[in-house]
This record gives C-alpha cells, structure tokens and sequence, in this order.
C-alpha cells in the first residue's frame, strides 16, 4: 500500500514557504528530503519513484494514454513528435563561456533569463500533480549522475523509469541527485520576456545543475538532455569519451560498438541473436591506464518501430509489451493492435522500454575495451564500397564527418540523394568543438588496438532510383566476417579515390560488390560521383578544422 506522508524540508534547503504537499511514494525506503531542494513543496501531490503499474494506472485514468493488445501503453506528444534543436541553448556563464561551441547547436542563455524562468516553472506547479523520478545516468560507478525527473505527465515519468538506471533498494535511502530534470509540456514560456526562441524550450544550466522542458511533450528531450550533459561533463572533468552508439559484446567477452545516424542500420546490426546488448544508443569509452571499459549510460532503449516486424527486429517486437511505451502509433481500425506501418503522425514512432526487457541484455552495462568499431553510413550516391578498413587517421576525420546522406523524396524540395553530415554521429549534443571528441577517439584506438570499420548500408549499381540497396544479409555478412576475424588475413586494395582500404573477399558477399565501381555499368559516371562525394568530404573537414 502506498501511504501518504509529510513532506519536510531540508535542512540545508534555507528558508522555504511552509510545506503543503503530500508525497506518495513506492517505499518507505526512497527518500523525501531532496524534494524540498527541489522547490516542490506547494504541489498538492508528489508521486514518488512508483513503481510501473502505478505510473501506467495514472496515465489510464489522466487519459494520457491507451494500451495496446500487447499491454504497452500507447500515448501522443503532441505537436512535438521530435526534438526541437532550433529551441535548446545553454546558459552561458563562467563555466561554460570558453569551454562550450557556441554556434547554431549550442545556443546562449542569459543565467538571469533562466534563474527566472525557472521560478515561473515551479510557481505553475503550486496546487499541482508531480511525479517525481529518481534515476542514474552511467553504469560504470565512478562516472554516473544520479538525477531527478520531475514531470506533470505520469507517462513521462514511466520514460524515465525505463530509459535511465533504475537505482536499487538498498541505494534509495541515501540518494541525492546531482541533477534535476523539469519538464512540464503544459507551460510554455513568453518569448518576449523569457528569452526563448518561442514557447517550447530545453534549456541546461551546468552551474545549477537543473535542465528546464516546457511547451513540449516529446520524451526524447529528457533523455537527450542528460545525453548533453554527459557529452560536456565526461570530456572535461575525465577524459572520458562519450558516444552516440550502440554496443554488444560476444560470448568471449569481445565488444563491438556501431555509430550510425538514423536509418543507417544501427539498431539492426547491433540487434545479432549471437551477441548479448550492453546498449543502443549512449556509452562512454574510459581510457585512464588499465580501466578501460565501455559503459552504457542508460537503463532501457527508445528505438523507432516505423516499419517494425517480428521477422527484422524480434527483439525489439518482443519488448512491446506491459511497462513499455509506444509514442505517436496508431492502431488497425476497430481494434487496438499497432499499425507498425502507419506514419499519420509521424515516421518517427518510437518504443521505450527497459534494457531488461532484451533476452541476454548486459547488466550492469560495463564491458571490455572493444576490439571491432563500426561507422554506419547509408550512401544514397552508391559509391563508398559496403566495407573499409580504417586507419586511426581515417577513423578520426570518419567520426568527424558522421556522413550519410538523405534520399530523394524524404523531404521537400529533395529531388536527387542530399549529403549529409552530423560530426561524430551526435552533432546536436555536442557541447565541446567536434576536434576534441575526435582527439578523444583517436587516443582510444591507439590504446586499444581496435580496428574500425566503415560500412555502407545504402546502394550499389548506381545512386538511390538507379542502383539498388546493399542487402542486408551481405552486411551482416561483412559485419560477422570483420567479428570473427575472418577478414584480418585476406588481400585488401586501396581505393583510388577514397583512399580506404577494402577486402577482395568476404565469404557470403560476392566478390564483384566489394569494388562499388564494378557494380556500375559506366565506370565513368562511377567516378565523376565517387569524386564528388570525395570533394564533399574534404570540404566540410576543412570547415571543421
């Protein structure tokens, strides 16, 4: 049964108005004291850390949501159904002003503008609902942050239950959070007196410690904000690498890790009933001496299910079920099974979930030192080779480029495949200069010996509406090869305009699809492209540098 109980203040909150709130909490063990530091006392209620059936219960009854067949929640954002990078800043202030990369991605916020719209967030709660989440970021111990999730939705608050590292019992009583995420999709700021750009917001404050959210329902906000942190704290303070990547590891204990900007196949490949998942979107690579380890820095996984069958991507299908969320789907008429192909929303529907809920998951989610990195790029113009062996040098200016390319037709105005790039397949949530994460990666390989691989997922035979795309199993084979070592004795030769080196066998692969140009029935025209793309390459790294 879960009790009611007085919320108190903390001693070293200072002065506060005279507490009004009554807290329900999963335990007596979790802890009320940080709420008061939290400034949450005039809430009417505080829902805290309960558990998933109760936060489902709460979204039924606040119509939040609808559950599928499969007991997964189904619920809307909104008019958000994406982040919104146009509208996330950064305060700028002693401690980020010469350290962040002020541009278009990392925009300023006046400290003052956000001291005060903060208050404005915390008076719009008096006499509300909260629900309260306490929650870690990073697996490996000596580099996590424990965080505080404080929503308006109950759904959001089963988010960041799933998405982030459930803390155990036994840790609850004594948990202080590091940081404090707000996130109320109902308040939307003034842009004339707030500073915003309009009325939805995310906005992180690195002296405070406290992310604000408003005017948005979309979930990824709050998982991505803490992602920042982290892409800001991790470098600075450790050395740390952080990474937008998925990982898994085989039964000796061998890792791999797989950077890929949506589309690319990330999630696939990484998804292999051979190898265990220790996450799929967000590690750290440590590198101090004899601790090198990958960690995750989630607890559960957001994956897009566009698309999604039980055939590609069982585990993914089978993690649809009771505890997980499913955002922006809709159902086949007159019943309430997902239409996995419906895109009325938006094509980007997604499922949250916990790692947990992947058969063979890795947890804790630490492992070795990978031995095998992959680059995922879908090339539209059908001219990379389907794999490349990396030098560190290429690997660094690879990272740096985060390359793929956005196929004709996917927006408006695209009549022909569009290059596209995102440095260190994470651009958004990069506080610091691209060249540092780089610099950062290129000591990992040199300590560890990895070896990195570049794979095109895309086309072959021509560019996108001439060619045809690789198929999936000739990747999988590649990727398996590169895996199982069966690819370190074979002949390479460098490609002429690319430079990259590329195997003249793959068992599973025919051996004509390894040369991208012999797939082209022009030679010609193969070259004129590959060397445009070549261009493209070398022109966006000298604008990084």
């Amino acid at each position: 049964m879960l009790a009611p109980v007085p919320i108190t203040a903390s001693p070293l909150a200072g002065p506060k108005a005279t507490p009004t709130a009554t807290i329900i909490r999963s335990s007596s063990a979790v802890p009320t004291y940080p709420l008061a530091d939290l400034g949450l006392m005039a809430c009417r209620t505080i829902f805290l850390q309960l558990p998933p059936e109760r936060m489902v219960e709460h979204a039924l009854n606040r119509d939040e949501g609808i559950l599928a067949d499969t007991g997964a929640l189904m619920c809307d954002t909104g008019n958000f159904t994406g982040r919104s990078p146009k509208d996330k800043f950064i305060v700028r202030d002693a401690l980020t002003a010469s350290r962040v990369n002020w541009g278009s991605i990392n925009q300023s916020f006046d400290g003052e503008a956000f001291a005060r719209l903060h208050q404005k967030m915390l008076a719009f709660l008096e006499n509300q609902t909260v629900f309260v989440r306490y929650a870690r970021a990073g697996a490996h111990p000596a580099y996590r942050l424990d965080v505080a999730v404080v929503t308006t939705k109950a759904w959001h608050s089963l988010f960041a239950h799933n998405l982030f590292i459930r803390p155990s019992e036994p840790e609850l009583p004594t948990f202080s959070p590091d940081w404090t995420v707000l996130c109320i999709p109902e308040f939307e700021a003034d842009p004339a007196t707030d500073g915003t750009r309009q009325g939805n917001f995310t906005i992180v404050d690195f002296t405070r410690q406290i992310i604000l959210i408003g005017g948005t329902g979309y979930a990824g906000e709050i998982k991505k904000g803490i992602f920042t942190v982290l892409n800001f704290l991790l470098p600075v303070k450790h050395s740390v690498l952080p990474m937008h990547c998925s990982a898994n590891i085989d039964a000796e204990g061998k890792t791999a890790l797989f950077f890929g900007l949506s589309g690319t196949g990330k999630t696939t490949l990484s998804a292999d009933e051979g190898r265990r998942l220790i996450g799929d979107d967000e590690h750290g690579w440590v590198g101090n001496g004899h601790e090198r380890q990958i960690f995750n820095f989630e607890g559960g996984c957001y994956a897009k299910v566009i698309n999604l069958t039980a055939e590609r991507e069982p585990q993914i299908f089978g993690a649809i079920r009771p505890g997980a969320i499913l955002e922006n789907t809709r159902f086949s008429p007159g019943t309430t099974t997902v239409d996995f192909a419906n895109q009325s929303v938006t094509e980007n529907t997604r499922v949250a979930y916990p790692l947990d809920f992947i058969p063979g998951a890795v947890q804790p989610s630490l492992a070795n030192t990978p031995k095998h990195v992959f680059f995922l790029t879908a090339d539209a113009f059908g001219v990379l080779p389907p794999l490349s062996r990396l030098t560190t040098e290429q690997a660094m200016n690879q990272f740096l480029l985060g390359y793929t390319a956005k196929l004709a037709g996917t927006e408006m105005g695209i009549s022909e495949p569009v290059a596209t790039f995102s440095a260190c397949f994470g651009a958004a949530f990069l506080p610091l200069a691209p060249q540092e994460y780089a610099d950062l990666l290129g000591e990992r390989i040199q300590q560890s010996g990895a070896t990195v691989w570049l794979i095109n997922t895309g086309w072959t035979g021509g560019a996108f509406g001439t060619g045809s795309r690789i198929k999936l199993d000739y990747t999988r084979a590649l990727v398996r090869a590169a895996l199982a070592g069966e690819l370190d004795n074979v002949a390479y030769k460098t490609h002429p305009i690319f430079g990259l080196s590329t195997p003249i066998e793959c068992t599973g692969v025919p051996a004509h699809l390894l040369d991208p140009a012999k797939t082209w029935t022009d030679t010609t025209a193969y070259e004129k492209q590959a060397q445009t793309l070549a261009d493209s390459f070398e022109k966006q790294l000298k604008s990084m540098k």
